[in-house]
């Protein structure tokens, strides 16, 4: 459970063509004798004991997610209700709700030099009077760029990834089944996550964190009032599953309610296809990143804002 493995099988004798066929991928499931493999490509395999004629396990395939593909993925999973594109760069724009969701993100090049871009960038956020920020790779040349210029660094955080089947493997004893899963965002999930405080609830905030088809949501409640007391979200995209949201009720915390929902979270996005897991974390939230260094994320790679020096009038 959770290597990759290579699974000749037996074919049906009613299926014409080769005798044999042969699946490989991570093995997510074994039981009442049937193994569910996830292929590279995100689908889903399922085979009878009874038809495998051989089996080994394989080294896993080399890949290099580079930050640009990483962030993109994770910005479709937090879609913001206006965006642009503009060269390589993704200019998103969510009535002010979290930073991800109004921000231009770096993938590349703007297409023009560094300076016009700046301006063309600037005019777009004042008409829709929001500040101009920058979500850019440490590593990017732009941020070099920025830097310089004087734009202002804040939100330093990390991008983490995990392979799903190790997770699993250590969440495996967790009882998750005080979880509740929904495809649908609700009001009750909403009233306990922090970053809609002091705000409407409204149509910006539920678009973004609706999120695109594959995006669930977890939540906890208390067994007496029936109120939430611990939430989750995660988006599956392809073979790409994105955790966010994690919270828990103050007076709830340390009970082993984060675990839960991670794990009930975590089986759901390998059972859709999910390979890989990744989440983005604040540098300084240490709980957080305590809770997925057990589960085997590491870092990818860190990324901050750039906010313009200049003040608007």
């Amino acid at each position: 459970m959770g290597r990759r493995v290579s699974v000749r099988r037996e074919l049906p004798p009613e299926e014409s063509g080769a005798a044999f066929t042969d699946v490989v991928g991570d093995l997510v499931d074994w039981r009442d004798g049937v193994l569910t493999i996830t292929r590279r490509d995100g689908s889903i395999a399922r085979v009878a004991e009874a038809s495998i004629v051989a089996a080994k396990v394989v080294p896993p395939p080399v890949q290099r997610l580079t930050p640009a593909r990483l962030q993109d993925v994770a910005s479709r999973s937090w879609p913001a209700p206006e965006v642009a594109t503009f060269g390589e760069w993704l200019l998103r724009a969510a009535e002010g709700f979290t930073r991800r969701a109004n921000s231009v993100l770096v993938l590349g090049e703007p297409g023009v030099p560094s300076q016009e871009a700046l301006d063309r960038v600037n005019r777009w956020y004042e008409t829709r009077g929001l500040p101009t920020l920058f979500q850019v790779a440490h590593a990017d040349p732009f941020d070099r760029f920025l830097d310089a210029a004087g734009w202002l660094a804040e939100g330093d955080a990390l991008m983490r990834t995990g392979r799903l089947v190790r997770a699993a493997d250590v969440l495996h004893d967790v009882d998750a089944s005080a979880v509740r899963i929904q495809d649908t965002l609700t009001d009750a999930w909403l009233s306990l996550y922090h970053h809609v405080a002091g705000r409407s609830g409204g149509g910006a905030e539920r678009h973004v964190l609706q999120g695109p088809p594959g995006t669930l949501f977890a939540t906890v409640c208390d067994p007496d009032s029936g109120a939430p007391i611990a939430i989750g979200r995660v988006c599956v995209l392809g073979r790409y599953a994105g955790f966010a949201a994690l919270e828990v009720d103050p007076a709830h915390r340390r009970r082993g309610h984060a675990r839960a929902i991670v794990k009930a979270l975590t089986d759901r996005a390998l059972a859709s296809g999910a390979v890989t897991g990744w989440l983005q974390v604040e540098s300084d939230n240490r709980p957080a990143r305590e809770l997925y260094d057990a589960l085997g994320f590491t870092d990818h790679h860190r990324y901050h804002y750039r906010r313009s020096p200049v003040a608007r009038p």
